[in-house]
C-alpha cells in the first residue's frame, strides 16, 4: 500500500490452460487487497492482459509482469519471503512478525504455488506460512494473509485513475463512470 515499503505476489507454477482462471485470481487479488505488484511465473500472458486490463479501468497503481526465473526472484528479493502454504507456521502466530519487519522497511514477497512446491521453495523462503492447515485454494490463503498484514485498512483504499467505480449498495450491481462522481 502506498507509503509502505512494497509488498509483491509471486505466483508459481502457471500451467497455461489449466491455471488461466486461478492465475488471474491470485492477481486480481494481489491488486483488490493491497499489494503493489504480481509477479507470474511462466506463460501467464493473458492472465497478465486481464489483470492490467482491470487495474486499466478500475484503477491503482498496480503493476504485474512475467518472470521465466521465479527462483531467481525468491533468491534476490531484497527483503522477507513469506511462502504461502498450508504446511507451514500459522499465520496468526507470525502476523505480528511480519508486520514488525515489513513496518520496520523490509518489503514483502509474498509466494504463492498452483501445483505441488518444490522443496527448495521451503528452504529459500525466510518464512512458510498456513493459512490453516487445512487444504484450501491459494487464492484464499493470499486474501488472509494479506488482510492479516495490513490489519483491514486495504479494505479503504482510495484508487487512483480509476475509469470507474462500483456503488456500494446491498442489491444490485451499479458501476459508474468516475467523471459522473
Amino acid at each position: 500500500m502506498q507509503g509502505e515499503p512494497e509488498v509483491a505476489v509471486l505466483r508459481l507454477g502457471h500451467r497455461p490452460g489449466r491455471d488461466e482462471r486461478m492465475t488471474t485470481h491470485v492477481g486480481l487479488t494481489a491488486r483488490a487487497l493491497g499489494a503493489d505488484r504480481a509477479i507470474l511465473a511462466g506463460d501467464a500472458s493473458k492472465s497478465l492482459g486481464t489483470v492490467e486490463d482491470i487495474t486499466d479501468r478500475f484503477g491503482g497503481p498496480f503493476e504485474v509482469e512475467l518472470t521465466d526465473s521465479p527462483k531467481a526472484v525468491i533468491r534476490d528479493w531484497p527483503g522477507l519471503v513469506v511462502h504461502l502454504t498450508m504446511y507451514g507456521e500459522r499465520v496468526q502466530d507470525v502476523e505480528d512478525e511480519i508486520r514488525d519487519a515489513h513496518g520496520g522497511g523490509d518489503p514483502i514477497l509474498a509466494v504463492v504455488g498452483s501445483q505441488k512446491v518444490s522443496f527448495d521453495v521451503y528452504e529459500a523462503a525466510d518464512m512458510n506460512v498456513g493459512v490453516t492447515n487445512q487444504p484450501h485454494s491459494e487464492v484464499a490463503g493470499l486474501a488472509v494473509f494479506l488482510d492479516h498484514l495490513f490489519e483491514s485498512r486495504e479494505l479503504e483504499r482510495e484508487w487512483q485513475d480509476a475509469d470507474r467505480r462500483v456503488v456500494p449498495e446491498a442489491t444490485g450491481k451499479t458501476v459508474v463512470p468516475t467523471d459522473e462522481e
